[in-house]
């Protein structure tokens, strides 16, 4: 064997023969991959945490059968189921793209996985992309099952679907935002009682299983511009009354997520 021989058979494979690329080429992955990969993990923590289940599922489930059958809140004219299913569906999405979302990456912050991905090539809005999609699947299932116990109870929703879908995007939108900052900005600690306290607040004032004119004329202008009562109240218009696009509720939804998200992507802190 001649030396060319040998030199050919000891040099790597090329791709594409072009002088000094090789095989494996190192490197990051394409971004929308590494988003891809990471919202397949977010997803797969959500669904194993028992605690985030207990907040996300069962609680909603338990609190739209019992109101349901009940009589315990005078909600108005017509079946309760009516009134209490949209709200619940908003609460399902402030329970997993707020509570949930927040608590779980506090304390991904304070054991320091933040720290180690912040050196990986995901930058900080794709991580906090890779999270919203997680919620996103999350609630697919959430809202699945939660319309399966409506339905059995006796609901007869309306409206347009393409709006429902808008208003729960905004508000995952919205949600997820703020969700993201508390974590992002307090101690772990701290996040897990200001949302567990947050969701207890806005599940009795946010429109959700207590309508919002029960509540005095002044507290309720202010309530109205939450962002689980433009959910609630939104979903209950198209749902129940069959209205079309909310505009209002849109509106305030949306100024929520782009203030939500504006200021986690600008404060989150990684440690």
């Amino acid at each position: 064997m001649t030396a060319e021989a040998n030199t050919a058979a000891d040099t790597p494979a090329r791709a594409g023969g072009g002088p000094g690329t090789f095989v494996p080429r190192p490197g990051a992955a394409p971004l929308p991959r590494m988003i891809a990969a990471q919202a397949v993990l977010e997803t797969r923590m959500l669904l194993r945490n028992g605690e985030q289940l207990l907040l996300t599922v069962i609680i909603p489930a338990l609190l739209l059968a019992l109101f349901s059958s009940v009589d315990i809140v005078d909600t108005g004219e017509g079946k309760a189921v009516d009134f209490l299913a949209p709200g619940v569906l908003a609460l399902a999405v402030m329970s997993t793209a707020f509570t949930g979302q927040a608590i779980a990456t506090g304390f991904e912050r304070r054991y320091g996985v933040l720290k180690r991905l912040a050196v990986s090539p995901l930058p900080r809005w794709g991580l906090m992309t890779a999270k919203s999609l997680s919620v996103l699947v999350v609630e697919v299932l959430q809202v699945a099952l939660l319309t399966v116990i409506a339905l059995a109870l006796g609901w007869s929703p309306h409206g347009n679907p393409l709006t429902v879908l808008l208003l729960l995007a905004l508000g995952t939108a919205a949600f997820s935002g703020l969700g993201l900052l508390m974590a992002g900005t307090l101690r772990a600690e701290a996040t897990l009682a200001a949302a567990n306290l947050v969701f207890l607040l806005l599940l009795m004032g946010g429109g959700v299983v207590v309508p919002l004119d029960r509540f005095p004329e002044a507290a309720r202008t202010v309530l109205e511009f939450l962002p689980i009562a433009a959910l609630s109240e939104g979903l209950r218009d198209v749902l129940r009354d069959g209205a079309g696009i909310p505009w209002r509720d849109l509106g305030v939804l949306a100024v929520w997520a782009v203030a939500g998200l504006g200021a986690a992507g600008r404060f989150f802190r990684w440690e």
